[in-house]
């Protein structure tokens, strides 16, 4: 018994050498940047915090470009403002592949335009800017749209009677209808059943991607996958908004006019049938489901979370609201996009609210499109890249005082705006969000007009709000709380 015993133990012993070998190795493959040692199977996991997967990165001590192997899998972490430039900017086409979350991006195969690569993604991508463009994109006609759904908005904000509520729905039905009125060429009433259950599902998805069971899921998925329990939600919840995708798309093809498309799932649907005999297109239904994922989750759930934590700022520092917007704008005519140019301190605050409440902190994961030199390393072909939006944002060499909430960084000295290079809320270089131009513009007439008719409060005093947030690891969400609104 004690031979089979020390047999046993023998094996295991060599296995252990045999697979720290196997680390070693395939860590030397290329001269990657230093990082803490790996142990087998495990990599690093052992030493991040899973509640919060960017303070582990953030302290590591390894300088701005190091590496972690999260489960099997490298990943090259770039840290500070420099870094994420030469990277994202000065390098951009190698930089320019796109890695796999596993627990969000295995719903989309490949497809898509966000977790796409190849010429794929570079068809997807650039049809679906040209038909954003054409539909309005950073146009008059998207503007009306979005100028009416924050009237809408008004509306149901009325109707607390200054009571206190938590806006978190009001806000994601309101930016969700945008949406809406580009993929399916109308909005929703906000007590439409359908629309209130799309929009749960894509704020609990949201959610779940930070969660630590999702993060156990990204670092070991060929485990898990085979596991039920929690860490599957997030899939439940993409099947069912794919499901409703999937009925939208049924109900226009049923009615589509091949020669006057009227929202970008027509325009989809007409590519497909020009690119029919083509064999190789990427025009699929499979491509338009993802694509049209993609545009409602990035098109939703960023953007409501991002007014959301603005509220809640401007809660805690009531001192900066409706600034100007009685001098440029006045009661009498709904804010435009033009007003933004002359309105320095808003968009100064605006600017600040993206940079201070860094949604999105580690942004999603690049990959290497060949084998790539960098600040004297050599990283392979498909290695993992992961740039830091939060060691931009409050890189202590590009932002006095970053953990201070401070319009006034976006101000020089005669009040005028002024742009800071480190501040990258919708990342940089190739895989820059394509929705970038409809973002800025949502949030600034959204914050005006509710701005212009309201002045917010809130049931507890300023100083006892947290702006911590409720979940910080791929994204950040913003603790829940209690808004109060008074006509003004």
């Amino acid at each position: 018994m004690e031979l089979v015993s020390a047999s046993l133990l023998l094996l295991l012993c060599l296995c252990c050498i045999l697979l720290a070998l196997a680390w070693k190795s395939q860590n030397q493959q290329g001269q990657l940047p230093p990082g803490p040692t790996p142990l087998p199977l495990l990599g690093n996991f052992l030493q991040l915090d899973r509640t919060n997967v960017i303070r582990s990165l953030e302290k590591d001590t390894y300088g701005p470009v190091f590496t972690v192997n999260l489960g099997s899998r490298r990943v090259v972490v770039l840290c500070g403002y420099q870094a994420v430039k030469e990277a994202l900017v000065d390098q951009a086409e190698e930089f320019s592949g796109r890695g796999d979350i596993p627990a969000f991006s295995k719903d989309f195969n490949g497809h898509g335009v966000v977790f796409a690569n190849g010429e794929r993604w570079r068809q997807l991508r650039r049809f679906s800017l040209t038909t954003l463009r054409n539909f309005g994109m950073g146009k008059r006609s998207i503007e009306e749209r979005i100028q009416e759904e924050a009237q809408c908005l008004v509306e149901e904000f009325q109707k607390t009677q200054g009571a206190p509520f938590d806006p978190i729905f009001n806000l994601s039905r309101a930016v969700s209808n945008i949406i809406c009125s580009i993929v399916f060429g109308n909005r929703f009433d906000y007590e439409d059943e359908k629309f209130i259950a799309l929009n749960k599902l894509i704020f609990k998805r949201f959610r779940f991607a930070g969660l630590t069971s999702a993060q156990l899921y990204n670092t070991f998925p060929g485990i898990l996958e085979k596991i039920p329990g929690p860490h599957q939600t997030g899939s439940k919840c993409s099947q069912e908004i794919i499901s409703f995708i999937l009925e939208r798309i049924k109900l226009q093809q049923a009615t589509l006019d091949l020669n006057a498309p009227q929202n970008f799932i027509d325009c989809f649907l007409v590519k497909m049938e020009q690119e029919k005999q083509n064999p190789a297109t990427e025009f699929s239904l499979e491509n338009l489901v993802m694509a049209t994922f993609n545009l409602f989750f990035a098109g939703t759930e960023t953007i409501s979370t991002t007014l959301r934590y603005g509220f809640l700022i401007l809660l805690k520092y009531p001192q900066v609201q409706g600034k100007e917007i009685d001098v440029v704008i006045g009661r009498d005519r709904a804010p435009t996009a033009e007003d933004r140019g002359r309105m320095p301190y808003t968009d100064a605050t605006l600017h600040e609210i993206q940079r201070f409440s860094d949604i999105l902190p580690m942004s999603l994961p690049h990959t290497v499109t060949r084998d790539t030199r960098f600040r004297g390393y050599l990283i392979p072909q498909g290695t993992y890249v992961y740039p830091l939006l939060s060691t931009v944002h409050f890189d202590p060499e590009e932002h006095k005082d970053p953990e201070t909430f401070a319009p006034e960084r976006f101000l020089n000295e005669n009040g005028s705006f002024r742009k800071q290079n480190a501040f990258l809320p919708f990342s940089a270089g190739k895989r820059v969000c394509l929705g970038e131009g409809l973002a800025r513009m949502e949030l600034f007439l959204f914050f005006t007009t509710i701005l212009q008719h309201f002045t917010l409060s809130s049931p507890v005093d300023p100083q006892q709000l947290s702006l911590a947030p409720e979940v910080s690891n791929l994204g950040k969400v913003p603790p829940r709380y209690q808004l109060c609104l008074r006509q003004r």
